[in-house]
């Protein structure tokens, strides 16, 4: 029998992630028999709130699920109630939401690259401190996130929530003027994305291969934003409609968020996951520019998604000084069309993966039952599995302190909106 000695530490919040949360992890006799991410924020019922709301309503109330990431949320609802409504957008809304979308992926990663995950990787507690060694860093991930909320400014009204999205497209259409100056800053800052894309690959990530199912939308003619059917690198490839068929939600005993699998077992959403499947769709440029850094795509190596990110905010602003380059005001920002009953699909690519929305609406137009699958949740048990294996790898026998830093640098590496999914990191350690 061995000597039984257990030591139990409580972290109080898990640092530089959107929500709360806590892991429980038990090692006896070296090996791991217990580890659980427990998600504890009680249920926002945003699902409920949409019941007998007009469909109208849905836009602005499914914005508010996310602070940084409103826009995924709107065009997976709206998408799927034109599907309902028979609406066929204008090429000038479809290319608009996917400028709005570009703005989203721009100041989410920036935000993530710059202040979240940054620090794990050049040995600081948080960006403050980061900046007193890396001070243009960081004044270029404040810059590059504020020119992604300008382009949901101009075109949602405001960066946080925006308010103009509608089924059928735009409220109001940007002037000319407008765009065209937003259009000169995104030029000047073009080759601050470049040396972003450099300095992600040069950051000293952890090597720790591992296996793991990717999955994403696809697209025929574009790298995956805001339509396509769901791949995986198992072979899936799926209507969005199908997703329940494949997909399944589970609830953990020791979490209020729900654990998502594809045929029983976790899988990946998210940049890598998207960069992974998509690599013969990226702009021209691109895999060039990705060749440069010595990083090899695809990657099973998860803390290559830092990179992913860069490189899909440099695919955001080379689509978007293209879209704004040929901007023109269309003859109508939003399209005429009048309500009827239905169910209707919408899955778009959130910053963090995969958002899947399903609505059933009634002939006035009300909605009758909503479900919103966010990537976080999707993302879940991965998130365990990843931990499992990394710390075995990186050796059971570190302290505590370090086996934190090290679950807590997994954790975050997967850019998790907890608070979207519910909620995050008091960390547990029982040895026995």
């Amino acid at each position: 029998m061995t000597n039984q000695k257990k030591i139990n530490i409580e972290v109080p919040v898990l640092a530089r992630v959107e929500g709360e949360g806590a892991l429980e992890l038990s090692i006896t006799d070296g090996q791991i028999d217990k580890l659980q991410l427990r998600i504890f924020e009680p249920p926002r019922l945003f699902e409920k709130l949409l019941e007998g709301r007009p469909y109208s309503d849905v836009p602005d109330i499914v914005a508010r699920i996310c602070g940084i990431c409103p826009v995924a949320y709107q065009m997976s609802a709206v998408h799927a109630l034109e599907q309902i409504f028979g609406i066929q957008v204008s090429p000038w809304i479809r290319t608009m939401r996917r400028l709005m979308y570009c703005g989203e992926w721009i100041e989410s990663h920036a935000l993530h690259i710059h202040l979240l995950a940054a620090p794990d990787f050049l040995g600081f507690d948080n960006a403050v401190a980061m900046a007193g060694q890396y001070p243009n860093e960081v004044r270029r991930g404040l810059k590059l996130q504020a020119l992604g909320n300008e382009l949901l400014r101009l075109l949602g009204g405001r960066s946080v929530h925006p308010v103009g999205v509608c089924v059928g497209g735009f409220y109001s259409a940007p002037s000319v003027a407008a765009v065209g100056s937003l259009l000169a800053e995104f030029r000047q800052a073009l080759p601050m994305v470049q040396d972003l894309v450099h300095w992600t690959a040069a950051l000293n990530l952890p090597d720790d291969p591992q296996p793991f199912t990717c999955v994403s939308v696809r697209h025929n003619d574009e790298y995956p934003m805001n339509e396509g059917r769901i791949v995986s690198s198992a072979g899936l490839d799926i209507a969005i409609e199908d997703y329940q068929q494949y997909f399944h939600e589970t609830h953990a005993p020791h979490s209020t968020a729900l654990h998502s699998q594809l045929n029983g077992q976790p899988y990946l959403v998210g940049p890598l996951a998207r960069l992974n499947l998509n690599l013969d769709k990226l702009p021209e440029g691109v895999s060039q520019l990705i060749s440069e850094c010595g990083i090899e795509f695809p990657s099973n190596n998860m803390f290559h998604s830092v990179v992913a990110r860069a490189v899909e905010i440099y695919c955001a602003f080379l689509e978007a000084i293209n879209i704004m380059e040929h901007y023109e005001l269309p003859p109508h920002a939003h399209m005429e069309f009048s309500p009827n009953a239905g169910v209707g699909y919408g899955c778009t690519e959130a910053p963090r993966g995969i958002l899947w929305h399903r609505y059933e609406i009634d002939a006035q137009g009300n909605v009758l039952q909503a479900t919103i699958v966010p990537p976080t949740s999707q993302n879940q048990a991965r998130i365990e599995q990843d931990m499992q294996r990394s710390l075995i790898a990186f050796g059971l026998d570190q302290d505590d302190d370090a086996l934190r830093k090290r679950c807590e640098t997994v954790i975050r590496n997967y850019d998790p909106c907890i608070s979207c999914a519910t909620h995050f990191l008091k960390i547990k350690v029982n040895r026995e």
